[in-house]
């Protein structure tokens, strides 16, 4: 594999699994040096899991809150919108 398409193929990976372009860069210049460090790439995906974890708990939230809605007032006009709320609440 040529540096260049193993550059693609990390980027897109990257991309799917949601890192940010910031994170990309760091583990393309990981992945370049000679000496790699287990260390780095370990806090970058520490860093990533927690984040993967934080959105996790966010869409679990939204899933219980529209999954009442719908269940339970499917014509009922609320003085305030569940769905909102739920992205706007503070874990």
């Amino acid at each position: 594999m040529t540096v260049m398409s193993r550059g693609c193929a990390l980027f897109m990976r990257s991309r799917e699994l949601g890192f940010t372009l910031e994170r990309f860069a760091i583990s393309w210049r990981l992945s370049m040096e000679a000496l790699q460090t287990c260390g780095e790439m370990q806090v970058l995906a520490n860093t990533h899991l927690t984040s993967v974890r934080t959105k996790i708990a966010d869409l679990k939230r939204i899933e219980h809150v529209l999954s009442s809605t719908v269940r339970n007032a499917p014509a009922t006009t609320y003085p305030s919108v569940p769905v909102i709320d739920a992205l706007t609440e503070v874990a």
